[in-house]
């Protein structure tokens, strides 16, 4: 026969163990201010020898809380397990909840109904919710940010005035930055792979790169976009090279794209650097395992997921938080981009 379940402990067990009342523990558990030092102190005792665990169920109603955080990436599945960005913020972002109250719950929005997802946070499933990957066209979670606490990971392109609190780094900065150290090695015809122009990190790199063309006075060449995964950058790549216009340099917008983009121009019979340097965007395993390894700024990924866990869980605590947080950037130079 199965061994009975062993009961747990109950408030009214840890009462009697402490000599005091139900709804005393029940006050100690939910960190009321009200309760003596001493009585605290004989509670908590009697909770660690019982090893009583508060039943979450029972608190977050009497809290008005779920104790719940979501993570939102409108991606597609495939795309999502693909992106070594996503696992890194949500490293980030769950090595600071395990420090709360608060578990994370991951939501891949579904591609055939965009709106589920946005139903599901209205419903009160959640006490707030971290954006990743948004789009122009994802509104609805822009719209819930007066109703809702909210943390964009990456400037929202809708609804940007207003209860909107983003935690991002500065792409065009990010992107004249790479641009700039592969233009100083004496290129002299650079081209792009630009990312979906419906997201605000791909809209920023685009106009980063071409201030750093425009500031060294070199005319600017053909744009290709790409969605910021490695056969785009293929794709993108085989595009440029098409186009006839002369190419000694590339500035790809993700460091996946820059990957797709060196097959193709090693297919053509060129080298990287000597015949195109490349500079991108993202210190992930695409960055370092590329051959050469390639030129690029690192944005810590897992700090950004841990600030906007930060910022959500002060904002659903009601404390003031700056509506916008840039994190450091870092330039690294390795082989691509020449010398």
């Amino acid at each position: 026969m199965p061994e009975p379940r062993k009961q747990q402990p109950t408030l009214e067990l840890v009462a009697e163990r402490a000599g005091v009342s139900r709804a005393t523990v029940s006050r100690v558990v939910n960190g009321s201010d009200k309760v003596k030092a001493d009585v605290v102190r004989a509670v908590e005792k009697a909770i660690a020898e019982l090893n009583y665990v508060p039943n979450r169920a029972a608190r977050s109603l009497a809290q008005g809380r779920t104790n719940s955080i979501a993570l939102v990436i409108p991606e597609s599945t495939a795309k999502f397990f693909a992106d070594p960005y996503f696992a890194s913020v949500i490293q980030g972002a769950a090595m600071y909840l395990s420090t709360t109250e608060f578990t994370l719950s991951l939501l891949i929005a579904t591609e055939s109904d965009p709106t589920k997802t946005s139903r599901y946070l209205r419903g009160g499933n959640v006490d707030g919710a971290l954006i990743l990957s948004h789009h122009a066209d994802d509104s609805s979670y822009s719209e819930l940010a007066g109703s809702l606490p909210l943390v964009f990971g990456g400037r929202p392109m809708s609804n940007e005035n207003g209860n909107v609190f983003v935690v991002d780094v500065d792409n065009a900065a990010a992107a004249r930055k790479a641009t700039e150290a592969m233009l100083k090695t004496g290129r002299k015809h650079p081209v792009t792979i630009s990312g979906p122009q419906n997201m605000g990190a791909a809209i920023d790199r685009q106009r980063g790169f071409e201030q750093a063309v425009h500031e060294a006075g070199l005319p600017a060449g053909p744009v290709a976009v790409g969605d910021f995964t490695p056969d785009s950058g293929e794709s993108a790549m085989r595009e440029l090279l098409a186009s006839g216009a002369k190419i000694d340099s590339l500035f790809a917008a993700s460091a996946q794209m820059a990957f797709g983009a060196m097959k193709v121009i090693a297919d053509a019979g060129l080298m990287v650097p000597s015949d195109i340097a490349i500079a991108t965007i993202d210190d992930d395993s695409f960055a370092r395992n590329a051959s050469p390894a390639l030129t690029t700024v690192a944005q810590n990924a897992e700090e950004q997921g841990a600030k906007m866990a930060e910022v959500v869980v002060q904002r659903i605590n009601g404390e003031s938080v700056p509506e916008r947080i840039i994190m450091p950037t870092k330039l690294i130079l390795r082989g691509s981009h020449g010398v």
